[in-house]
Parts: structure tokens; C-alpha cells; sequence
């Protein structure tokens, strides 16, 4: 497995990494835990190093379950855990609003190392942008907690670039997560130039757009009420079916590299800036080995042109998220 170093922090990560929240959280029932266990130190074995997690994720029980299964690894491993929300005081999914007070970080902080049974947060992100405490609060607290020795490394998921600027001001940010793959663009258009200029790197999650770019979905795919896709106006039948464009591109690339259409829509991710490191989920071993076998295709110059312009004329139907959710986005 090929390495990459997260901007200029020096964190040093697996090329590919792995989202861990759909194996509690989000994509139907909860998947068995001694089968996740296997699955997540199948991935360290196979030279996965980068692993990524939040308290929302369940809650609790996703960090509990990195908690149990990296144990054996540490520090071999980078995990990335988040902060950003006041969830349910029952317990149950979901949240009740966002919360980056710098008291709420700091006990989010305490109670992550606790279920990751580690001593120092190896990358710590701001969930989402909370428009209510000012970000050089919250990078203010998290620089704490780096003096403190209890996290090594501050990141924001889904903020704006100017966001990303007054942050990084106070405490150098050394990775950004959001959404990117082919069919979600917009990360191109201020967030990555502001990281390219000040160092930070990018971690693309969702880079197989929910499952949609593996090419194993069409119109009459349905989801089950406890899979979030069933919310997404992009997962609606007219939707799947208008962007079924973007599946035969990447399969018509595949075919000739003798490739399944998720590797390539990985490997145009990681071709995309040396800087890039893709977090794609899975709760089955093959999806894990088909994703890693995309750090092995090599995309040429000519390649690259030809999905630019053919994704180029493809229009993308549907929102990503519903709007309540969608507007925590980009702030």
C-alpha cells in the first residue's frame, strides 16, 4: 500500500483509507460486531493505516467498536474522530442540533479517547461548521487539546474556504474532509485551491457516492427505511436513472483498464492531487480488496482528459442531502 502525507503536517496515511460509519450507522441495521472486528484488522493487514470515525456514528458504539478492534495496533494506525453535535440524551441515532462549544469539545475529547482506548486523538475534526460559536473558538479549544497532548491534529469537515482560512490562523488545520467524487464537484472550486496554498490535505469522503459509482444501483434499486439514501433526493428513481451517465463513463473506462467502475472512480480521485486520501466504507472483504486494487491503476494524462470531458457533459440530477441537512454544508 502506497503512502501519502496529509498536506504539509507530515501525517503520513495509507493512500486509501476506510470510512468505518456505515459498519453502525446510517446504511440499515448494524452490522455484527465480531464480523467488523475481522473486517477492520483484514484491513490493517492489508496496509490500511487511516481510519475514520465520529461519536455520532451510532452514537458511541462505532468509536467502541475502532476502540476494540485497533487496540492490537496502536500506534501503527492514524484514527480521525469528530466533534460538532448535541445528540439525543437518550441515546438514540441521530442529534439534536450542532454544538462546537469549546466545553463540548473538550469533553467529546475526553470521552473519544475513553471508547478508541487511546491516549492521544490522532486527527480531530470539527463535524460541521457551527455558526454559532465562532471557528477561532473551536480551533482555540482544539489548540488546547493539541498543548495538551490529547489530540495531534485539528481538521474541519464540509467548511467554506474562508472558514478554513480563520481557522487555520489560529491553529494550523492539516486535513479537510468532504464530500468529493465524480459526481460531486464542488470542492474544486475554492476549497481545494485554499488547501493547495496553505498546505492541508484532503479527505474525500463518500468518493463512491454512497454506492452509486460502484455500478451495482440503477432505477429500480430500493433502500430500506433505516438507510439514510432513502432521505436523499439523489437516491430517488428519476434521479438514479438520470445520472446512470456517470456509472456507464466509469464502466466504459473499466472495461478497458479490466477494472471494476469503483476502482476507477478511486483511482481518478487519488490522480486527482498527491495529496488526496479517499475514505471509502465497506462492511464486506471483497469491496475492501476491490477498493485497495484501485491504488494499482495507473490513469493516464489521456484518461484523465477523457472522464473530465465526458463528466463534463453529464448534469448531476438531485441534491445531495435534504435541505435541513444540506445547509450545514459549505459554511
Amino acid at each position: 500500500m502506497q503512502k501519502r502525507k496529509l498536506g504539509k503536517s507530515n501525517l503520513e496515511v495509507s493512500a486509501l483509507g476506510l470510512g468505518c460509519m456505515g459498519m453502525s450507522f446510517s446504511y440499515g441495521a448494524p452490522k455484527d460486531k465480531q464480523e467488523m472486528v475481522a473486517l477492520l484488522r483484514a484491513a490493517v493487514e492489508r496496509g490500511i493505516t487511516f481510519f475514520d470515525t465520529a461519536e455520532v456514528y451510532g452514537p458511541f458504539t462505532n468509536e467502541e467498536l475502532l476502540g476494540e478492534a485497533l487496540s492490537p495496533f496502536r500506534g501503527k494506525v492514524v484514527i480521525a474522530t469528530k466533534f460538532g453535535f448535541s445528540l439525543n440524551p437518550d441515546g438514540s441515532p441521530g442529534w439534536q442540533g450542532l454544538n462546537s462549544r469549546p466545553e463540548r469539545i473538550k469533553q467529546v475529547a475526553e470521552d473519544s479517547l475513553k471508547r478508541l482506548k487511546i491516549d492521544a486523538i490522532d486527527l480531530f475534526y470539527q463535524h460541521r461548521v457551527d455558526l454559532d460559536v465562532p471557528i477561532e473558538d473551536v480551533a482555540g479549544a482544539v489548540k488546547d487539546l493539541i498543548q495538551a497532548g490529547k489530540v495531534k491534529h485539528f481538521g474541519l469537515s464540509e467548511a467554506a474556504a474562508k472558514t478554513i482560512r480563520r481557522a487555520y490562523a489560529v491553529q494550523p488545520v492539516t486535513a479537510v474532509q468532504s464530500e468529493y467524487s465524480l459526481w460531486t464537484r464542488g470542492p474544486e472550486a475554492e476549497v481545494l485551491p485554499t488547501l493547495e496554498e496553505l498546505g492541508i490535505g484532503f479527505v474525500p469522503y463518500s468518493p463512491l457516492g454512497k454506492g452509486f459509482l460502484t455500478g451495482k444501483m440503477d432505477a429500480s434499486t430500493t433502500f430500506a427505511s433505516n438507510d439514510f439514501r432513502s432521505t436523499l433526493p439523489r437516491f430517488t428513481p428519476e434521479a438514479l436513472k438520470a445520472n446512470q451517465a456517470l456509472v456507464d463513463l466509469l464502466s466504459r473506462i473499466a472495461a478497458e483498464k479490466k477494472a471494476a467502475p469503483a476502482q476507477i472512480a478511486l483511482a481518478w480521485l487519488l490522480a486527482q492531487k498527491p495529496w488526496i486520501v479517499p475514505i471509502p466504507g465497506t462492511t464486506k472483504l471483497h469491496r475492501l480488496e476491490e477498493n485497495i486494487g484501485a491504488t494499482e491503476i495507473e490513469l493516464s494524462t489521456e484518461d484523465l482528459h477523457e472522464i473530465q470531458s465526458a463528466a463534463a457533459e453529464i448534469k448531476v440530477e438531485g441534491a445531495r442531502y435534504p435541505e435541513a441537512i444540506e445547509k450545514l454544508t459549505g459554511r
